[in-house]
């Protein structure tokens, strides 16, 4: 039986396309798409450049062109809102819950609001159409050292009126638990609770040691979920423990634009050239070993596959691919030139040019190898002193940076809410000689967010251009540097109240009682 022969694996790794450079072009390409994206979605939000006379943004006004007319100056209505699945809304539980502490005969009432949308809202075709319904629910718990029995009245004072209204009546008794709902309750105007308790005959020590109510309403306010009282996209809400965050508020796109082209090329781009460092360190040891090597009699093809097993670091793979090259015959100096175009730096090759042209000449390599070793070596330590005497200026940009934003911050918390607050009902104040204008906090973030973020890039470019000569370096610390932008901005300075979110304003119950005066 004839013996089966071995098969014989030829591995000659001979230069092939770069595809370090194709893999940068096409995440920067990949990058370049999404941060245009981005900041195309910024701008169309941000009314810098586009204002439709309807005032909504021009985002809404592309995306839902059937709900909205962009030469509409009364702007949109409720109904509008809802024709358009980007803004249509819902409502928000508005809750007055209370606990009344030994309530005797005849009982206790107290006044309270249901917000909703006013009749501007409400518009359609030029008239105004029904409110949308706001169910209210009522529970009521009362202790007691009997299951004495009491009522629950709800009345409604329309605005500008003194005739009430019976909303809701329900029985209860005391140490068990009431509810009752009504489909709709109106907004304005006033609602009074009222708890009417008639002494037991005969029990002149009734009491009703405590009271627990409940009165929730399902109110609208014309404002979509994802919007903010300009219409400009605030998106979902996120909320962290007492934190509320709007991750995909419109602002967040323009800093998420810059970061998209810049950032993931430029990490791949460092990544890449770290990987080439690590081969440069090694090298000059490798050339100094080879010229031992050779000084010792050996052949140049024995020398590398002598030392292809030795330690270099990341700059082994590259010695075995020397090795299996000269072991096919090709020439050493054109592996070397292989490698170095393989590795295509200016370190590498110049040293391998140095070796070339001194090889062609006719010189002795051992002494050759051993000149480009020095001479690589001493590049690399220049390199190095470089790095050192440069880290204080970078340290420097990072410092100036983080107090630039540090400052900015303190002033986006303290700074705008207290200027808001002294104009909040939207119109201009005189104080003495002084006029104080309207402002719109959100108006101020933004500036200060496309402030910081310009910051980040310039700032950014220049550490790392500074450090390494390459703007790859810079993208990356410009990239690192919006992040933290990003990410304090949406956690300190993007409140609800400053982006403009509508804040709840709940039942606002009076802060007196009604005497219950028999029914």
């Amino acid at each position: 039986m004839a013996r089966k022969k071995d098969k014989i694996r030829v591995n000659l790794e001979l230069p092939k396309d770069d595809k370090a450079q194709t893999n940068f072009i096409a995440l920067l390409m990949v990058g370049m798409l999404l941060g245009i994206s981005c900041l195309g979605f910024w701008i169309t939000n941000a009314d810098l450049v586009f204002k439709p006379t309807n005032g909504q943004p021009m985002f809404l006004n592309l995306a839902c062109p059937d709900s909205f007319d962009p030469n509409d100056p009364t702007g949109p209505t409720y109904y509008d809102n809802q024709t358009c699945w980007l803004t249509e809304e819902s409502p928000n539980e508005e809750v007055w819950e209370d606990t009344w502490d030994r309530v005797s005969p005849p009982g206790t009432a107290k006044g309270f609001h249901v917000p909703g949308m006013s009749n501007t809202q409400l518009i359609d075709d030029g008239q105004v159409k029904p409110h949308p319904e706001q169910p209210m629910t009522v529970t009521v718990q009362a202790s007691a050292y009997q299951d004495y029995e009491f009522e629950i009245r709800i009345y409604h004072y329309a605005l500008g009126s003194n005739d009430r209204s019976t909303i809701l009546t329900m029985t209860c008794f005391a140490n068990a638990a009431c509810s009752e709902s009504v489909p709709h309750v109106d907004p304005g105007g006033e609602y009074q609770f009222w708890l009417i308790f008639n002494s037991p005959e005969g029990d002149s020590s009734a009491l009703l040691n405590s009271v627990d109510f409940k009165i929730a309403v399902d109110s609208w306010d014309g404002i979509p979920e994802n919007m903010n009282n300009k219409s400009l996209w605030l998106g979902p809400e996120l909320s962290l423990g007492p934190l509320s965050l709007r991750p995909t508020m419109f602002v967040n796109f323009f800093g998420l634009g810059f970061l998209f082209m810049v950032y993931p090329a430029a990490i791949y781009s460092d990544r890449q050239m770290r990987k080439i460092e690590a081969v440069e360190d090694k090298f000059p040891d490798f050339l100094r070993d080879l010229a031992e090597y050779w000084k010792g009699g050996l052949s140049m093809t024995l020398a590398v596959r002598t030392l292809a097993n030795s330690e270099y670091g990341a700059l082994n793979p590259e010695i075995k691919k020397m090795s299996d090259q000269l072991s096919w015959g090709i020439a050493f100096g054109d592996v070397l030139e292989m490698f170095a175009e393989r590795v295509g730096t200016p370190l590498v090759q110049r040293a391998v040019s140095l070796v070339t042209e001194a090889n062609k000449a006719g010189g002795k390599i051992s002494d050759i190898l051993v000149t480009a070793a020095n001479d690589s070596r001493e590049i690399q330590f220049l390199k190095g002193e470089r790095a050192r005497a440069i880290g204080s200026y970078i340290a420097v940009i990072w410092v100036s940076f983080m107090v630039f934003i540090g400052v900015i911050i303190v002033l986006s918390n303290v700074f705008i809410p207290a200027i808001a607050s002294s104009n909040s009902g939207g119109e201009s104040e005189t104080i003495g000689n002084m006029q104080i204008n309207a402002v719109d906090p959100l108006f101020f973030l933004v500036v200060f967010f496309y402030g910081v973020n310009a910051q980040a890039m310039g700032n950014g470019a220049m550490a790392g251009i500074m450090a390494t000569g390459r703007l790859a370096t810079g993208m990356k610390h410009a990239g690192m540097m919006m992040i933290i932008c990003l990410i304090l901005f949406n956690l300190a300075a993007f409140a609800p109240s400053l982006i403009g979110v509508p804040a709840s304003v709940g039942m606002s119950p009076d802060l007196g009682f009604i005497p219950v005066t028999g029914g």
